[in-house]
């Protein structure tokens, strides 16, 4: 599975987004599932509603229902380290949407991630020392 952050389904949903072909071309290659957080999703509904109306964010949340991407369950044993998370980055600042996927990449032992936050994603570590994969910025 491929790790998924918001601003790569913004890109996605919006044809004028500066992100969008690559967007398309990244999910084109991609020969394995997508998966998210509850947060990241959150985040992209308030975001496409707030920018690109209802219609967007209905769309996003039926490609969910129709299974075009998973969505990884935080547990309540997560907290403490979501919060260290924040802590740890609070100069960039790290949100909770973010901090969700650093624990996604626990989780699934990698962190091969579709993020148009080049920055954030470059300077997270997830289990102490070892770095995001962001394929979106990667070489053909």
């Amino acid at each position: 599975m491929v790790i998924a952050d918001t601003g790569f389904w913004l890109a996605l949903a919006n044809r004028k987004d500066l992100h969008y072909a690559t967007a398309k071309l990244r999910l084109s290659q991609l020969k394995e599932g997508l998966v998210t957080t509850w947060p990241v999703m959150t985040e992209t509904c308030h975001l496409l509603l707030h920018r690109l109306g209802g219609d967007a964010q209905r769309r996003f949340v039926r490609s969910y229902s129709l299974g075009a991407f998973e969505v990884f369950d935080l547990e309540s044993g997560h907290a403490r380290r979501i919060e260290a998370y924040m802590r740890k980055y609070a100069d960039l600042p790290m949100d909770l949407a973010d901090a969700s996927l650093v624990i996604l990449a626990e989780h699934l032992g990698h962190g091969r991630i579709l993020s148009t936050d080049e920055r954030d994603f470059r300077t997270y570590r997830f289990k102490s020392r070892r770095p995001f994969e962001n394929l979106f910025f990667s070489d053909d």
